[in-house]
């Protein structure tokens, strides 16, 4: 059985939380991922960026009630990267596992 392979893109905490998030919904204000990560803008922006450079995270600006907000969301290619990111990480586990037994 080949190995697990986890993506180095993803697997970053931070990255990895707003991956997520991000594929148990649609669209999501990114106002509403910084709080609920509890970070700063310029952290959040960091890793969005790195996520919307590999083509897993697209970001859409928009004017809602006289403001601009910035929406992400997950896009096909990140749904399917970040499937196969939770799928290696549940044989890793169960590895480890299985090992312990």
């Amino acid at each position: 059985m080949p190995a697990a392979v986890l993506d180095p893109t993803i697997h970053a905490p931070l990255r990895l939380q707003i991956c997520a998030m991000l594929a148990a919904a649609h669209t999501i204000d990114f106002a509403t991922v910084r709080e609920m990560l509890d970070v700063s803008e310029s952290v959040l922006s960091k890793h969005v960026k790195t996520l919307e450079e590999a083509g897993y995270v697209a970001v859409r600006k928009a004017t809602s009630g006289g403001r601009q907000r910035t929406w992400l969301a997950m896009t096909p290619a990140g749904r399917k990267a970040f499937a196969a990111h939770a799928a290696a990480l549940r044989a890793l586990v169960g590895e480890v596992g299985e090992a312990a037994e």
